[in-house]
């Protein structure tokens, strides 16, 4: 068949032509489904990853990973598609050939990161990214056009593949998603990414692509001119509607590429006027090294230097601008090398594996699956778990004791949906889809038909057995009731409870939209059932649920607890809460401490540390607990009340904070001495390395199941520094001797609240043991 390949209107397409695509080359539905019945298939090679078949002279590269999910990029993968590259160019029947993958939700996801691990050296890492640049730049001179056809996951080492080839064509649905993001593991893209791409698109849209691991989607990436043509989803039939979507993209590509072997349907590739204008202009140098630099300096000011990647990227996204491809692929490899052997690189990589670990469910999926949801109490934080269940499809009751309650948490539910419309996340149709599955009431009606009851009422012992002993008369036998508490232990809570074995602790962080960490804390009690529902929930809510075991503070608010008591004991030796905060940003802290310490409520904080202190004895000790309770006595409640260490009056407090005049005088009066540990890099360890050998207590006390969840919670939930993958990484990169060494300098100033765990003096006394031992 003669190959239709025609520049449309929308204008002049027909309603069933309007269904399926966007622009450019097409043919009729009909025309293309009898087609694929009609082509004449060569025979089948032994590659491991791939299928070859030809259809009327368009050579059809079938990738599909065995026993995995998602297709990736390694050493097994390359070189199968350079031998695929070689017999195109060698099979006189192929004209042109077509790149898709079998699995409709992965073209390519990018390179397995276990082949980057398994290199010792930056040298053999270079060479890696060299081979890779190479099979790409055959792609890219192939005298036979190669159509790219992308249906889900496009990322990384999938989107340089796909940027190699002469044309591309995506599915225009939200899993269809194209990005670099390697920049988020320490990386930039190492197979000619940093050089490909800001000559497709404009520069200014290149950069913040490779610089932040920016996704485009859909029309978008059309706009940009990331993708040629746009494939809207079928609808269901006979087939599932991802399965006919993906044969139909199948005979799309298949259409296009013959009609570029014929010479016709090439893409119109011109940028904006603006783009082109920022092209011409960085053939001057003065202009170049402006634009350069801005760039840079946007990137100091996000990342306060601790990231090497993004640095890096600059300079061999400029390397190419100023030398040509050539001398950018160079720099581009040399470049990745150089950053998969950095400390970066590696915490962050930890961080990677750590986020697809913890999504598999250890207990095994629930028996009874949850389906239904009831959230007791309509705060910020009710409402948050509220909209995140609703987001994933659950049904939701949302329970208060008054009807104005209820109306404020029904309000902020609508706020963040509108916003999320407004963010084109989803679309009106979905919002209201989403908000017809919450009932908000001041009853019990319904509760028997709730397969899980999430209790978020305020912070108080006597108030959550009152609850749960009311909810009780309410509920089915089997229905799990989870307590969202930050402190409160477990046990004590369900104790009120006359099925105890149901009760689990699901420590949601706020705001709940936005924060990914779920803290799930099992008594010795608690069933297996629930946990695996606890955890079943949590990764439908796209969360990172980490299972601890119930004790004083769990985990996460344990390992704060220390930190900022020594922050107290700073504000005491004179340091200023400026100066704290700048210090803690500049390691990596997202938030600084005293902000921090403002935004939990120096209530809560004072709460918090009288109770752990009463659990933990002098280790817990520090600052004075009587600096909050007169900060608290006075008002001075943080962000919620106008003024903490900060003053928030007036819109002040988000930008140039004001110091709050009577938290200071309360700091002068309880003044102490300072013992002369006080230079930035000390302010620095004495906060970090209480923080760090808590969570190493955690772990040898069994709070914690593994490093690994110790570093997830840390991160997701506290803001630890990402740059150091996590206290138990933090250690490993840095090595136990020598922080210990920091340990013992200040327990001989300060004492107990720095005794280093025995489970730390073991791993200083043997470099072989890692926390984060190599696989």
């Amino acid at each position: 068949m003669a190959a239709a390949a025609r520049i449309l209107s929308p204008g002049r397409l027909s309603a069933a032509q309007t269904l399926h695509f966007s622009s450019g080359i097409m043919r009729k539905p009909s025309q293309l489904y009898l087609q694929r019945y009609l082509s004449m298939a060569s025979p089948m090679a032994a590659w491991k990853n791939f299928t070859y078949e030809v259809k009327d002279e368009v050579a059809l590269l079938k990738f599909n990973m065995p026993n995995s999910k998602v297709n990736t990029l390694d050493r097994t993968v390359l070189a199968e598609v350079k031998d695929l590259l070689e017999k195109v160019q060698s099979d006189e029947s192929v004209k042109s050939a077509v790149l898709i993958s079998a699995k409709p939700d992965c073209f390519i996801a990018g390179a397995d990161i276990k082949m980057i691990a398994s290199c010792k050296t930056a040298g053999e890492v270079e060479e890696l990214s060299l081979d890779g640049q190479k099979v790409l730049q055959t792609m890219e001179d192939s005298p036979k056009p190669v159509v790219a056809a992308i249906m889900g996951t496009c990322m990384g080492g999938g989107l340089e593949t796909a940027l190699a080839c002469h044309y591309r064509i995506a599915v225009n649905d939200k899993k269809t998603v194209l990005s670099t993001p390697e920049v988020q593991l320490g990386l930039l893209p190492g197979a000619g990414g940093t050089q490909r791409l800001p000559r497709l698109i404009p520069l200014l849209e290149a950069m913040p692509m490779i610089l932040t691991g920016k996704q485009q989607k859909g029309k978008k990436a059309k706009k940009l001119g990331l993708v040629d043509l746009l494939v809207e989803p079928l609808g269901p039939g006979l087939k599932p509607p991802e399965v006919r979507t993906l044969e139909y993209l199948e005979e799309v590509a298949l259409d296009v590429a013959r009609g570029l072997a014929a010479g016709k349907g090439q893409p119109s590739r011109q940028q904006p006027m603006q783009s082109r204008l920022v092209n011409w202009a960085v053939q001057y140098d003065f202009v170049k090294t402006r634009l350069f630099n801005m760039v840079k300096g946007q990137v100091m000011k996000q990342t306060k230097g601790l990231y090497p990647a993004p640095l890096k990227i600059i300079e061999v996204v400029k390397t190419g601008v100023e030398k040509g491809p050539a001398a950018g692929y160079l720099a581009e490899a040399e470049a990745f090398g150089e950053l998969a052997m950095s400390n970066e690189s590696k915490a962050l990589i930890g961080l990677f594996n750590a986020t697809t670990e913890v999504k598999k469910n250890k207990f095994g999926q629930p028996a009874k699956p949850i389906k239904t949801i009831a959230v007791l109490g309509a705060g910020l934080m009710g409402a948050g778990i509220s909209q995140v269940s609703l987001d994933k499809g659950y049904q939701v009751l949302l329970k208060d004791v008054t009807a104005e309650s209820l109306g404020r948490g029904q309000d902020h539910i609508w706020k963040e949906m509108n916003l999320n419309v407004k963010k084109k996340k989803v679309t009106t149709f979905e919002r209201d889809q989403r908000i017809s599955n919450l009932t908000a009431q001041v009853d019990y009606e319904g509760f028997k038909q709730v397969d899980m009851v999430i209790e978020a009422v305020f912070e108080d012992i006597n108030i959550k057995h009152r609850v749960i002993k009311e909810l009780e008369e309410h509920i089915s036998p089997d229905c799990i009731f989870a307590t969202n508490t930050s402190a409160l232990p477990i046990h004590r809570i369900a104790a009120a409870s006359k099925r105890p074995e149901l009760v689990v602790g699901m420590h949601y962080f706020s705001p709940v939209e936005k924060m990914p960490l779920l803290e799930i804390i099992a008594t010795d009690k608690t069933t297996k059932e629930a946990c695996a529902a606890a955890v079943a929930v949590g990764l439908k809510q796209g969360k990172f649920p980490i299972v601890v075991k119930d004790g004083p503070g769990f985990y996460t608010t344990r390992i704060l607890a220390p930190t900022l008591s020594e922050l107290i004991r700073l504000l005491q030796e004179g340091e200023s809460p400026q100066k704290l905060d700048l210090l803690s940003t500049r390691a990596g802290f997202p938030v600084g401490t005293v902000a921090l310490t403002d935004e939990v409520g120096i209530d809560v904080a004072s709460h918090v540390a009288e109770d752990l202190q009463k659990e933990f004895g002098a280790r817990f000790g520090g600052g004075d607990p009587e600096v909050l309770k007169a900060m608290v006595n006075q008002g001075f409640l943080g962000r919620k009340s106008g003024k903490g260490c900060y003053v928030y009056e007036g819109g002040k407090g988000k930008k140039g904070r004001e110091l709050n005049p009577g938290a200071e005088e309360i700091f002068k009066k309880f003044h102490i001495e300072s013992k002369g540990l006080n230079t930035d890099e000390d302010i620095v360890m004495r906060l970090i390395t209480r923080f760090v050998n808590e969570s190493i207590l955690c772990l040898q006390e069994g709070i914690l199941d593994s490093p690994v969840d110790g570093d997830l919670g840390a991160v997701f939930g506290l803001g630890f520094p990402p740059q150091h993958g996590g206290p138990f990484m933090y250690v490993d990169i840095m090595g136990a001797d020598k922080f210990l060494s920091w340990m013992r300098k200040f327990e001989e100033a300060y004492g107990e609240p720095f005794q280093p765990s025995q489970l730390l003096i073991d791993h200083a006394k043997d470099s072989s043991k890692k926390f984060h031992p190599a696989k």
